[in-house]
């Protein structure tokens, strides 16, 4: 297994004159690059991938080079050490792997057309120029790119464009930056513009498919966005322009470039009059998300990717802070508690997850640190338990100093400590060490014992967990004066149980708001007592209290059937996180029960007597004025009623249809999803079946592809299958990027699972090639993991995975999905009679 060797370490640039000429008929680069550096030995190598190099320079003279295109290098010996401008001529390839510089797809009134963009993080620079791709090698970089140029293009890059010369566009020199932050674009574009405060330029730039006003929503919240960090960051922001720019085709969610932030068109793009809130909440904070990184992330870097979550983390908190000042009615705090938490929580309670902080060894392995519920979500809610402990005004003294520190140059997590905590006069360090250095988290149980209510901390595990005798530093965030702000110990007495019962007046509880990562076991005499008082509890309480009891029925710490009576307890909730919390429980029981068998008719009927009410309350048509609470909760329960199978929602749906049937993307998007679905189980057909496809294929609206693509993959007619796993490997009808979200759906139907299992393991290759540079490939094993649940399936899983587990980049995830697959089976082999014999007596 190769180890990375830090090509910095031996040369330094300071400088980059970089030279493209970019040929889209023949899908070719010729370029060349001068770098001006410091090289500290005679032997020195750059970076490089895919390149067939003519000639290299040191001060204009030609020295000996080899090209290493196993360590991605170009090994070069110098004359001496010291001060050289090296100059590299080459010609490399446009790929279609979505990384380096390549074509994004898409139609205009059927003619088909591209546009060339950028994706250089992790390590993919070195597919455009030679360079030291690492992010500790910052540089400043002058960029002239010509190409195949005709009438009505625009070309955008990090900085500002300053003359085209002969069909060459140079941009101004940008500041101090790591490699995997140069950015540029060019084809057709439209775009709007707008200034901040502060006279930054602000602009959204997306293709001519798209309607003028689907840029309108982005250009807002980007604008906005920008002006609260500066306000926020007390540090202005350091570049004349912030471009964000949406490619039909991209690999991720978006990326953070400096100046010129790229996006999937779906989380960019929206129509202001059709999406549904749970969309544009979605966007604005990614959105949030990308512009957070422009400080924390571009103006200070992370030294190495082993600190990737000082970029993540930071910037996953940050969206929520900052959309929750843009937008104080949207509530965002609740999404974060109903998506990140949630995700976090579940994948940090297998044995073998990787902690926050994390070594790398390969190069392979770099992608694979791109853990969404660790490094996003989980060092997020590490945050969140910072600035709680901080306060807003020392989290930002602390910043403030921290930007001044190491602006436009490195940083390592125990930096960032250190300015918080000389603000903050609190050891930051001794209590985020604790949860960054270690996987998992703790549950807490608390307990009467003789009369004393006493807490102990250890270990949660879903499944099988070797205990390593880890401890946490808790921010507890009790109720009771007797609880200590940090839980060091492994046990803590808090007195006499009666005496602070009366002293507080109110049941004993932990980790009040949610915020902190550890769940909560409470004895039967502490659960009963907060049960009998779950009026009084509000809706992040009440959602932490369903978290926590799914949470520890699938760790096997209680049993799943006594969470079943206690669903109906919060049925009739009008708060959309209780909702959330609500469906997620009652849909995870579908994992005890076989297709079609007595016991799912049971659980049917257990959803529909669940959702019955809040169908009448809501309707399947949005009202003018309803709360934000009513718009995100009204998806739970039409979801749920369809599953129940109730004949006046299934009739309901069915007449929107056929009302709409020559329109069916102007559907209200809050509901469009369920209608098109029910048509598609309940009165599908083949030309219903080609309509929708074609309708995918030609709509720019991104989340009616969405939409599309979940009422689909429902289909329960195996031709229909079939005709659609033909269509995984057309890119004109589902994109790369897209194919996760088709194959997913297909594998969580039970009459599709076998094609779509048959699908990936003949074709695991060709989806290699086409998406295995994606640092998103591992979570096609994810989504696996996520559905399979028989000894039969789990056996079929190891089977084809175990031998792959060499594969750089792959071992993990194959390991901890192994266990998510064995865990879920042995809770299902327990529990199943009890759970259906739970639910036949709640709907008796």
């Amino acid at each position: 297994m190769a180890e990375i060797t830090r090509f910095y370490e031996t040369f330094q640039p300071t400088h980059y004159n970089v030279y493209l000429d970019i040929n889209r008929a023949t899908k070719q680069i010729a370029g060349k690059t001068s770098i001006t550096g410091t090289a500290s030995t005679e032997k020195i190598s750059i970076h490089q991938k895919g390149f067939v190099v003519s000639s290299v320079l040191a001060n204009q003279a030609p020295v000996p080079f080899k090209v290493d295109n196993d360590a991605d290098a170009i090994r070069i010996e110098l004359p001496a050490a010291g001060e050289v401008t090296l100059t590299v001529e080459y010609t490399a390839p446009l790929t279609d792997s979505m990384m380096g510089i390549y074509p994004s797809y898409y139609e205009v009134n059927g003619v088909k057309k591209q546009i060339i963009g950028t994706q250089f993080e992790t390590n993919f620079a070195r597919q455009a120029f030679p360079c030291v791709d690492e992010p500790e090698a910052k540089a400043t970089f002058d960029l002239a790119i010509k190409y195949d140029e005709h009438e009505g293009e625009t070309t955008i890059s990090n900085m500002p464009e300053v003359k085209v010369e002969d069909g060459v566009h140079y941009f101004d020199t940008t500041v101090k930056m790591s490699t995997y932050l140069v950015a540029f674009a060019f084809g057709e574009l439209q775009s709007k513009q707008t200034t901040t405060k502060s006279g930054v330029k602000v602009g959204v730039f997306g293709t001519k498919a798209h309607k003028a006003n689907e840029l309108d929503f982005a250009l807002d919240i980007a604008k906005r966005s920008i002006e609260f960090y500066e306000d926020f960051y007390q540090t202005p922001y350091p570049l004349p322009h912030s471009w964000q720019l949406a490619l039909p085709d991209f690999s991720a969610g978006a990326m953070e470039n400096w100046g010129l932030v790229t996006y999937r068109e779906a989380y960019l793009l929206l129509d202001p009059d059709n999406t549904a809130l749970e969309m544009k909440q979605l966007v604005a904070t990614v959105i949030a998300h990308e512009l957070a990184h422009q400080w924390f992330g571009d103006l200070v870097t992370m030294k190495w990717w082993d600190d990737l979550w000082l970029n993540e983390s930071f910037a996953n908190m940050m969206e929520y802070v900052a959309v929750d000042a843009l937008e104080p009615d949207w509530h965002i705090w609740e999404m974060f508690q109903t998506s990140e938490a949630a995700s976090a929580l579940q994948r940090d309670a297998t044995d073998g997850v990787q902690s926050v902080h994390v070594q790398v060894n390969n190069p392979a392995e770099i992608d694979a640190l791109f853990d969404g519920a660790i490094v996003y979500a989980k060092g997020a809610r590490m945050l969140v338990m910072v600035r709680a402990l901080l306060g807003d005004e020392a989290l930002r003294a602390g910043l403030k100093q921290y930007f001044a520190n190491h602006q436009y140059g490195n940083a390592t997590g125990a930096d960032l400590w250190a300015a918080l905590g000389e603000a903050s006069n609190l050891d930051v360090g001794a209590i985020m060490n604790s949860w960054l250095e270690q996987p998992g988290y703790p549950v807490v149980s608390a307990a009467v014992v003789a009369g004393r209510l006493q807490i102990t901390q250890k270990q949660f595990f879903i499944g099988e967990g070797q205990d390593a005798g880890r401890q946490w530093q808790i921010p507890l965030n009790g109720n009771y004066e007797a609880v200590p702000q940090i839980m060091t110990e492994k046990t803590l007495d808090l007195g006499d149980y009666v005496s602070l019962r009366q002293e507080s007046g109110q049941p004993f509880r932990l980790n009040v708001g949610n915020n902190s990562h550890f769940i909560v076991k409470y004895d039967e005499t502490l659960l009963d007592d907060i049960l009998a008082n779950l009026g009084d509890l509000d809706p992040i309480d009440q959602l932490q209290l369903l978290q926590d009891l799914r949470l520890l029925a699938e760790g096997r710490q209680i049993s799943y059937a006594a969470v079943v009576p206690l669903l109906p307890k919060f049925a009739d909730s009008k708060s959309n996180v209780v909702n959330a919390l609500l469906y997620q429980v009652a849909f995870n029981l579908k994992k005890f029960v076989e297709p079609e068998s007595a016991e799912e008719k049971a659980l049917q009927s257990f959803f529909d007597n669940l959702s019955r009410n809040q169908v009448a309350r809501l309707g399947w048509t949005p009202r003018t004025g309803e709360s934000n609470d009513d718009q995100l909760t009204r998806p739970y329960v039409l979801s749920a009623t369809l599953y129940g199978k109730n004949a006046q929602s299934i009739q309901a749906a069915h007449e929107l249809f056929v009302a709409n049937e020559d329109q069916l993307d102007t559907l209200p998007a809050d509901t469009r999803p369920y209608i098109l679905w029910n048509e598609v189980v309940h009165f599908g057909s083949t030309d219903l079946f080609d309509k929708l496809l074609a309708a995918h294929r030609q709509t720019a609206d991104a989340s009616y592809k969405a939409d599309i693509c979940a009422a689909l993959t429902t289909t329960p007619d195996t031709q229909l299958i079939a005709k659609l796993i033909e269509k995984f490997e057309d890119a004109d009808t589902i994109k790369p990027q897209d194919l996760r979200a088709w194959f997913r759906g297909l594998l969580a139907n039970d009459k599709g699972q076998q094609a779509a299992w048959d699908w990936i393991r003949n074709d695991w290759q060709w989806l290699e090639d086409t998406v295995g540079g994606d640092m998103e490939f591992t979570t096609y094993i994810t989504v696996i993991a996520g559905i399979f649940r028989t000894p039969e399936r789990l056996a079929e899983f190891k089977a084809f995975f175990e031998p792959k587990l060499a594969t750089p980049g792959l071992t993990r995830e194959i390991q901890m999905d192994t266990k998510v697959i064995a865990s879920r089976v042995d809770l299902i082999q327990a529990e199943k009679a009890s759970v259906n014999a739970a639910v036949a007596e709640a709907v008796r």
